[in-house]
């Protein structure tokens, strides 16, 4: 009986050598969100493609084949993630703490909603950091559309590694912001 505890003990151990430690990443606003009152705007729902819904990061390793990052995953869900930081941004760049982020109870004091697709959100194989998302904002309460564009953009890599590129999709998420805000002047 000992032999066998033993024995399973020493698979239990070759087995967990074999599990790289993960690591988890998250994307960042360009500073805290501004705070008080000012114009209400809803930011949400945020779709994304399938390929980038998912716990992982993922990296393109050549035009047609994607790799999926097994030991470095997204802190936790990137729709949600991408909706707080480019509610936090938004709020910035228009100067309003009253920002939230989907799902909210009511569109009471929200006089705008932005929701966002996005298509694509990966590292490419050249070395960047790529986004393409379409955004549209519609007036509330009557739900009309007042803008819509689509964003595409890339962002070079400061060094190789996981912690560049999520550096560098925070930094389009940035200029994504700026794109949106623009559009709702």
């Amino acid at each position: 009986m000992i032999r066998r505890i033993q024995l399973l003990f020493a698979i239990l151990m070759l087995a967990s050598c074999g599990v790289g430690e993960r690591s988890y990443y998250v994307l960042t606003a360009d500073g805290p969100a501004p705070s008080g009152g000012g114009t209400g705007i809803g930011v949400g729902p945020v779709s994304l493609a399938e390929y980038i819904d998912r716990p992982n990061i993922v990296v393109a390793e050549s035009d047609h084949q994607l790799g999926i990052a097994e030991n470095h995953r997204w802190a936790g869900d990137l729709s949600s993630s991408i909706t707080r930081v480019t509610a936090t941004n938004l709020g910035r760049r228009l100067k309003t703490g009253n920002v939230r982020s989907y799902p909210w109870r009511g569109d009471e004091g929200i006089s705008r909603q932005v929701t966002i697709d996005v298509r694509q959100l990966h590292s490419g194989a050249d070395g960047y950091a790529v986004i393409e998302a379409g955004w549209r904002v519609y007036s509330l309460p009557e739900r009309r559309l007042t803008a819509s564009r689509t964003f595409v953009d890339r962002e070079p890599l400061d060094s190789d590694g996981y912690p560049s590129l999520v550096a560098a999709q925070s930094k389009l998420l940035s200029r994504l912001a700026d794109d949106i805000a623009s559009g709702m002047r």
